[in-house]
């Protein structure tokens, strides 16, 4: 018994186990005592354990099956385990827990080595990427979604502003007969920070003076006031990150509403600022396509295709360092509860889902298609089109779900570029 309980300690190393209740830490220990459970037995069944609770599903204590073969039952603790994962999602009756009502950070200023200009972070061959570049002008982000990697990359209560960036901004060496598309909001909300340490004074000078880049400011707040009272770059993009209420309510916190999102982008379309919008992830749950089928309405009633540059379509997709990090964290959530599929050396939904979900989400805007053509409109297309595509996927979910695809990450980006500088009405320098 002795030598066996000094197995199970050494097993609950560097593990979760100290985060569960009590009486599932005794529960788990008295079970493996009994059927003298492996160490990798022993970590499944915490990560168990932790799944349960953040799902705020039934426990582990209510789920395990009585049998005195080892096997049978870690066989059938998995089967119960994974058809609770794989059926859809609920948010009814669903109750969060520590969720924080307001946003509390501490700001830095420091001088960072480098400039933070580089390919986006999940870019890959695996799946096909428009290679967007990435401007890390602030690290660390406000809001606390609860899918989002940011947190496994920085202190999420430390907000850190390069104290030279705008120095490293104007020194920037690009070519000018080359059109870029550069980002914002891979580190942080481009927006939620305003012109704090003066970033959007940086970045509207830099747009101004570098009419080949097209810079796109992503975001999930409604802070346009910098936008309102100062000439926007007509090589601005201002995009948002969408959700369906249920998810925004759930899983996106201290995020503003969906209605006040499409309010700011209103505003500046009417300022004549174009606009574009990310639906990354879609969620899948209980009447979920119905949901989204509201929103996608609500763009298409709100926007016509002119003011509109882009609308993009993802999911949820995880590396196994943020699904630790979500184990890790005291909060509920329904993100990781989701049937997990080998996708490209990550984990996503099925290649069906994805299907359903990013076919349905594309014929939602059949009025903003491009009329009366077929691959390769974009590169030929009028102020009026606006560009799908899909993000962080496999070559072959785009002929799935939009009927073509692309054979490269660079026709993919040629295509992206050319339909921007049109809707942008700048030149397009390959």
């Amino acid at each position: 018994m002795n030598t066996y309980l000094n197995k199970f300690n050494d097993s609950i190393k560097n593990t979760l186990f100290s985060k569960l209740p009590l009486n599932e830490q005794k529960f788990i220990q008295n079970k493996s005592l009994k059927l003298k459970f492996s160490f990798q037995e022993i970590k499944q069944i915490i990560d168990i354990a932790r799944d349960l609770k953040t799902w705020n599903e039934p426990g582990i204590i209510n789920i395990f099956p009585e049998h005195e073969q080892k096997k049978v039952v870690f066989s059938r603790l998995r089967k119960t385990y994974e058809d609770i994962r794989s059926k859809p999602n609920s948010y009814v009756n669903f109750k969060l827990k520590n969720i924080s009502q307001e946003q509390k950070y501490t700001f830095k200023t420091q001088a960072k080595d480098g400039f933070g200009l580089g390919l986006c972070p999940v870019a890959s061959e695996k799946t096909r990427c428009c290679n967007l570049l990435t401007l890390d002008a602030v690290e660390s982000c406000g809001f606390d979604c609860s899918y989002c990697s940011i947190q496994s990359f920085y202190n999420q209560n430390t907000i850190t502003f390069d104290s030279n960036f705008a120095d490293k901004l104007k020194n920037l060496n690009l070519d000018k007969n080359k059109t870029y598309h550069i980002g914002t909001g891979q580190a942080s909300d481009s927006l939620m920070w305003g012109n704090r340490e003066g970033i959007l004074d940086a970045l509207f000078l830099f747009a101004k003076e570098n009419p080949n880049v097209i810079l796109e400011f992503k975001t999930k707040s409604d802070n346009i006031k910098y936008f309102l009272q100062n000439e926007v770059p007509k090589n601005i993009l201002c995009t948002w990150s969408l959700n369906t209420p249920t998810i925004i309510q759930n899983e996106e916190h201290l995020t503003t509403s969906l209605d006040k999102r499409l309010n700011v982008a209103r505003k500046l379309a009417d300022k004549g600022v174009k606009v574009g919008f990310h639906f990354h992830p879609i969620v899948q749950y209980e009447n979920y396509l119905d949901e989204y089928a509201k929103v996608y309405d609500r763009l298409t009633q709100m926007f016509n295709p002119q003011e509109v540059a882009l609308v993009s379509f993802g999911t949820l997709t995880f590396i196994k360092p943020v699904i630790k990090q979500l184990r890790s964290r005291e909060f509920k959530s329904k993100i990781t509860q989701m049937p997990f599929e080998n996708a490209s050396g990550k984990s996503s939904y099925p290649d069906a889902t994805k299907v359903e979900m990013f076919k349905h989400a594309y014929e939602s805007f059949n009025s903003w298609h491009p009329k009366g053509t077929s691959f390769g409109a974009y590169s030929k297309s009028e102020s009026n089109t606006v560009f799908f595509y899909l993000c962080m996927e496999g070559h072959d979910m785009w002929n799935k779900t939009f009927g073509y695809q692309y054979s490269t990450n660079n026709d993919f980006e040629r295509a992206m570029l050319s339909s921007y500088a049109k809707k942008l009405n700048m030149e397009f320098l390959i």
